[in-house]
């Protein structure tokens, strides 16, 4: 497909309504994270999540909530968790919402950590840090998708991760539903990808321990 068709957007899509959904998005994550607590079982999280969104004003969503926690932060999307897993006392977790606002597609993820494992930290820290220099390359060289997590690749085996590329690796938003226009993935595009219609993923795997850190945001340009 050439850019003009993979980058193509309805009547409704604006970039002001892009950015408001954004902003809703990632103040929904911040307020999920608030209610998540050691002791709660990821089924409840995931409720918990789910009425969160309900509570903001957010009750649909283009793709299903997730809350991971633990041993199933190394599940990508699609995967469905082990079921019975509680959170610990030191643990790990992360969120990923796509709710709807307006009829067009917010979609955000990010990694917590409860109690003091280091790695855990070290996996949060590193996984936001390996999103921005990917996003920074992206804004100052114009790298086509393919090139971008080619980089990323690279990047976090540096930084001693191993990246999951498996349905991961980025993906089109806009006005819903975007699977209209471009159903696959933003690691098998050779373009420059366009600013505020495309999610930028990353997730990566302890290579010893049983637990990944995700991260994802909408691509969007310097001072916005």
């Amino acid at each position: 497909m050439d850019a003009e068709s993979l980058e193509s957007v309805g009547g409704k899509f604006t970039i002001e309504g892009m950015l408001e959904v954004r902003r809703q998005t990632r103040l929904a994550i911040e307020t999920i994270a608030q209610r998540i607590a050691p002791g709660m079982s990821e089924k409840f999280g995931v409720a918990t999540a789910k009425a969160t969104l309900r509570e903001l004003g957010l009750p649909r969503g283009w793709h299903k909530t997730y809350v991971r926690f633990g041993r199933n932060t190394i599940r990508e999307y699609g995967n469905a968790s082990e079921e019975g897993v509680v959170l610990s006392d030191n643990d790990i977790f992360f969120i990923d919402i796509g709710p709807l606002l307006n009829n067009l597609e917010g979609d955000g993820g990010e990694t917590f950590v409860i109690g003091s494992d280091e790695d855990m930290h070290r996996a949060r820290r590193d996984v936001l840090t390996l999103w921005h220099r990917v996003h920074d390359v992206w804004r100052e060289e114009g790298r086509t998708g393919r090139q971008l997590y080619e980089f990323a690749t690279a990047e976090a085996a540096a930084m001693g991760w191993e990246l999951n590329l498996k349905r991961m690796s980025g993906h089109r938003v806009g006005d819903f539903p975007h699977r209209h226009r471009y159903e696959g993935l933003l690691i098998e595009v050779d373009i420059n990808p366009s600013p505020f219609v495309w999610i930028l993923e990353m997730h990566i795997r302890h290579p010893n321990r049983p637990f990944g850190a995700f991260y994802e945001d909408l691509m969007i340009p310097s001072g916005r």
